[in-house]
């Protein structure tokens, strides 16, 4: 039995923010919340109040909705430690290495620099969930606003060791969009031709594909597999190195 759940709550146009609650202690987080609204309603049906807020980044439709939730329940803010200045009222802040709880539920933290310079990820092994918030996307991964390729590239491998079943829970609904990318970049890959119809499906039902799980992203996701003999086979780029072929991947999903 998990000893916590995890509920997809759409917000704004195509984000998702991610409601917590462990089980032993009732302790409710939210991550990400873009706006209050979804999250207030959320919460009021299943009769909780909202102890936590985490922040995986500062862009505003990741903390859009921090200050309401805040003032109304009286929530803790969590965020990271490199965007204090640009985070306004974090009463924890946190970096690699360090632990973060939901009642009796242990969050390990990563810095991803890429999207932003200071960025991170929440590991919660109880629940097999990773918050990825703009890091790491179903198929794709961030734009670099303020990273470089070589960071980003060196972000996602901090993932990459994670259990397969680990559930991956990123900050938009850009799947469907990533997958057309993908089959341009590895084009003999089964398991991704497999994946894109399935969700297609997902899509055509009005059913989010988020989570994935990290052992699809690490067999499909070409951001991930910028190391692997058959993506540069594909992109004519044999013997370059995997940061230069991350980097040519990423150029692509930009003019895409």
């Amino acid at each position: 039995m998990s000893a916590g759940d995890v509920f997809v709550i759409p917000c704004l146009s195509d984000n998702y923010t991610y409601l917590v609650r462990c089980h032993e202690t009732g302790t409710t987080a939210i991550v990400d919340p873009g706006e209050a609204g979804p999250v207030i309603s959320a919460l009021e049906d299943r009769g909780w109040s909202l102890d936590i807020v985490i922040n995986t980044h500062h862009h505003n439709d990741h903390i859009g909705g921090n200050a309401e939730l805040i003032a109304r329940y009286g929530a803790k803010l969590i965020g990271p430690k490199a965007e204090t200045m640009r985070i306004p009222g974090m009463d924890q802040t946190v970096a690699e290495g360090d632990e973060v709880m939901i009642g009796a539920l242990s969050g390990q933290v990563f810095d991803v620099p890429g999207h932003t310079s200071g960025h991170i990820a929440f590991y919660f092994p109880a629940v097999s969930a990773l918050f990825s918030g703009d890091s790491l996307f179903a198929l794709g991964c961030g734009r670099l606003f303020e990273g470089t390729p070589a960071q980003m590239w060196q972000s996602l491998q901090k993932f990459r060791n994670l259990p397969g079943e680990t559930l991956v829970y990123c900050g938009h609904e850009y799947t469907q969009s990533n997958a057309r990318f993908a089959a341009t970049i590895e084009t003999g890959n089964v398991a991704l031709k497999a994946r894109c119809a399935e969700i297609d499906d997902l899509r055509a039902r009005g059913i989010p594909t988020i989570p994935s799980r990290m052992d699809k992203e690490l067999a499909t996701n070409p951001f991930l597999r910028a190391d692997h003999a058959s993506v540069a086979s594909d992109l004519g780029m044999e013997g370059a190195t995997a940061t230069e072929i991350f980097a040519e991947i990423r150029g692509r999903k930009d003019r895409f």
